[in-house]
């Protein structure tokens, strides 16, 4: 019995304000979990998931897995059909764009619905300046990583990026096993193997839709190959370009997430008192250090850009809408994220990848093979197995 109260307290802990300041690094990455250590999260006591029996889920969890999901689809829907065509904005002006509007809309939360002042969030930045400089390495890695999904859409189809995604998942348990020294159950370690073998049969099924279309020219003729050769080439470029951008993503998303588990909470200002402030302070500090790092990005890479043409150049209806999406998304999502332990985030992560595919193959049309639900098939398994509890009770 102590045993199980000293868990259960720790990992409530984990999900509680104190610990939130680190959850909304990896919203953007459809659902990497805060907590590296999803067997103590699957203790948690958690308000969505108690129920008659610890399978309930209650009204509020589906209305957070429902948010969830539909969060991480019409993003990564919105994002495909603002890249589909190019556009030649600069992506550091829209992650710039990103962190300005959740800036601003959680000094709007603290002002209008804590009713505290302006000063108050000057007091918390204050008392947690070592949090702030710590926090540098993750905003990086997040703001890495939304820049990628700009290139990731531009070359890949909504659905194979929702699917290719997912390897974030090994690549966080990599770097926790590699540099916390974690520990993997067998059903992890086959959960991580079937994940593995769902991405590369959706990098399969991509290569056969682009050979398909390059035969038929689109349009379901047979063609003489060599009078698409040039254009093979491109596309295999464009796809290699759109994996690697999704790779890049996982990487980052995965060292941010070990990152935080070993740096941040190890040497967090325990003098704070987190209690009298609210999430909305803790993404003021993340946006103000993401907005230092991309902004430092943005005056070194992009100078000659901006300096001729502006911040802003080429910035579209479109482009701002997705900008706009991306911030009130995330801040929503952070603010339900309390109520959803591993469980519940992998239900939606499995949710949102059929979603994505489904919708993406309505609105953009598409090509949708067996291959491609066979991989999909393998990805929902595998991210349910990693995080799941309760696997060895009879179905009946």
């Amino acid at each position: 019995n102590t045993n199980t109260n000293t868990n259960t307290n720790t990992n409530t802990n984990l999900t509680s304000p104190s610990d939130m300041e680190k959850q909304p690094l990896f919203l953007e990455s459809s659902s990497s979990s805060g907590n590296i250590d999803l067997d103590k999260a699957a203790t948690t006591t958690n308000p969505a998931t108690v129920g008659a029996d610890s399978t309930t889920i209650t009204s509020t969890g589906l209305k957070v897995l429902v948010l969830l999901a539909v969060q991480n689809c019409s993003k990564n829907l919105l994002m495909r059909f603002i890249m589909k065509d190019r556009p030649q904005f600069l992506t550091s002006a829209a992650v710039i764009g990103v962190e300005t509007i959740k800036l601003i809309l959680s000094t709007l939360y603290i002002v209008i619905v804590d009713k505290r002042p302006l000063s108050s969030i000057y007091t918390f930045l204050k008392e947690d300046h070592r949090n702030s400089i710590l926090l540098a390495v993750p905003a990086a890695a997040y703001s890495l990583q939304m820049s990628l999904e700009y290139v990731a859409l531009a070359n890949l189809d909504a659905a194979v990026f929702s699917v290719l995604v997912q390897s974030k998942l090994l690549a966080t348990a990599t770097f926790a096993a590699l540099v916390l020294r974690k520990k993997l159950k067998y059903i992890q370690v086959i959960s991580l193997v079937l994940l593995t073998a769902g991405v590369m049969l959706c990098n399969v099924m991509t290569h056969f839709n682009k050979v398909k279309e390059q035969q038929t020219g689109g349009t379901g003729v047979q063609i003489n190959l060599e009078e698409v050769s040039s254009s093979s080439s491109s596309l295999d470029a464009q796809q290699l370009t759109g994996v690697l951008a999704t790779l890049g993503i996982a990487t980052s998303s995965g060292f941010a997430s070990v990152y935080t588990e070993k740096v941040i909470k190890a040497k967090r200002n325990h003098n704070v008192t987190r209690k009298n402030y609210s999430l909305a302070y803790m993404q003021v500090q993340l946006a103000l250090v993401s907005l230092i790092i991309i902004g430092l990005y943005a005056s070194i890479k992009d100078y000659e850009k901006i300096k001729q043409d502006g911040l802003w150049q080429n910035f579209t209806p479109g482009a701002s809408f997705s900008m706009f999406n991306s911030a009130i998304g995330g801040l929503i999502v952070a603010a339900v994220l309390k109520y959803a332990d591993a469980v519940l985030k992998g239900y939606a992560t499995a949710i949102s990848v059929v979603m994505t595919g489904v919708s993406s193959m309505l609105l953009f049309g598409t090509q949708l093979n067996v291959i491609y639900f066979l991989g999909v098939l393998n990805v929902i398994v595998a991210v349910l197995l990693y995080n799941g509890k309760n696997l060895d009770t009879y179905v009946c």
